[in-house]
């Protein structure tokens, strides 16, 4: 015999607890039974106490309760394989991790935003296959395929513009990293959604976009930020911005025409973020999953036990009827 919820087993501890109380209950229910009436007038009006039914009843009651606390702890013996299949699709999210993403145009700034929304994105897909690759000027596979969630979340945690050395921003590098992570010798349906502010340092973006179209991947592009643009934080921590060699502050704006061009050419979707919010459940729900089919991700059989716990509810409730069909007292015959 096995257990789904084993630690429920703590509360037995409660019935001795709550054998002590039914014999206080009992006790106070006697003194006051003999402040209303005269001990004997109240056995000739009501009958005589039976301490071995009151004994009885009270050993139904807490039998009754340590059945359910048994039965609550989920018993189960027996078992039976069961055939199961997890369908979706093949998702690498392409994260800018460049200094601009440290913008504040959007709060707290368009990274931390970022890493937000992906948070949220991983609690709406369906048996989908995520991947990261984090990437700024140069672009690596921060984790791979998986469908494992929590693992996932565990390296959005990391991302930061510390993570890569290589300034600058190569959206042609992040979609081929993201493009080279896919099995193409699955017919699973492949998804890429690239999230950057846009600034296409090597201008090699749209070619990579190309690539993709070929390989019959989907880009959906999350343009961070505001196409005013703004000022980008300096790494020193003095709370000052970046400024050029003549002194002047650094604007980040974003090249909203060509992340447009990107999703264009593969058949994707292009939203921008200027709140913050990417709404990426909706574009998970009207974009991927209807641009995509959902195929076997992964089959075979799991064991599962099969669960026992009606029997002891059963015998709980028979318990529970007995215990108050059962009289505690008996009448005298005249």
């Amino acid at each position: 015999m096995t257990f789904a919820h084993l630690w429920i087993l703590h509360f037995l501890w409660l019935l001795p607890v709550i054998g002590l109380l039914l014999i206080f209950g009992y006790r106070q229910k006697k003194k006051a039974l003999n402040l209303v009436a005269d001990p004997d007038l109240l056995v000739r009006l009501a009958g005589r106490i039976s301490k071995g039914r009151i004994f009885v009843k009270a050993a139904f009651l807490i039998c009754a309760l340590g059945i359910m606390i048994f039965a609550l702890a989920g018993p189960r013996w027996g078992s039976h394989y069961q055939d199961v299949t997890q369908k979706g699709v093949d998702i690498m999210i392409l994260v800018d991790v460049s200094p601009s993403m440290m913008v504040e145009d959007i709060k707290p700034n368009r990274l931390e935003r970022a890493r937000r929304e992906m948070l949220d994105f991983l609690n709406v897909v369906q048996g989908d296959r995520i991947g990261l690759v984090a990437f700024s000027g140069i672009a690596f596979v921060q984790c791979p395929l998986t469908l494992d969630y929590g693992a996932i979340q565990m390296f959005l945690d990391e991302l930061k513009p510390e993570l890569i050395p290589v300034a600058g921003t190569d959206l042609g590098a992040a979609i081929e990293t993201g493009i080279s992570s896919f099995d193409f010798k699955s017919s699973t349906d492949k998804v890429i959604i690239l999230i950057t502010d846009g600034e296409d340092n090597e201008e090699r973006g749209l070619i990579a976009a190309q690539k993709a179209k070929e390989k019959d991947v989907k880009i959906f592009v999350f343009g961070m930020g505001d196409t005013s643009g703004g000022p980008i934080p300096a790494i020193d921590g003095t709370g000052g911005f970046r400024k050029d060699r003549d002194g002047n502050v650094i604007m980040s704006k974003m090249d909203e025409e060509s992340l447009k061009k990107i999703a264009l050419v593969t058949g994707g979707r292009y939203t921008r973020s200027v709140t913050g919010d990417l709404d990426l459940d909706l574009i998970y729900f009207d974009g991927i999953k209807s641009l995509t089919t959902a195929r076997t991700l992964k089959s075979g059989k799991i064991k599962v036990y099969e669960e026992r716990f009606s029997f002891f509810l059963s015998a709980a409730f028979l318990l529970l009827i007995l215990e108050a069909l059962l009289i505690e007292r008996e009448k005298i015959k005249n």
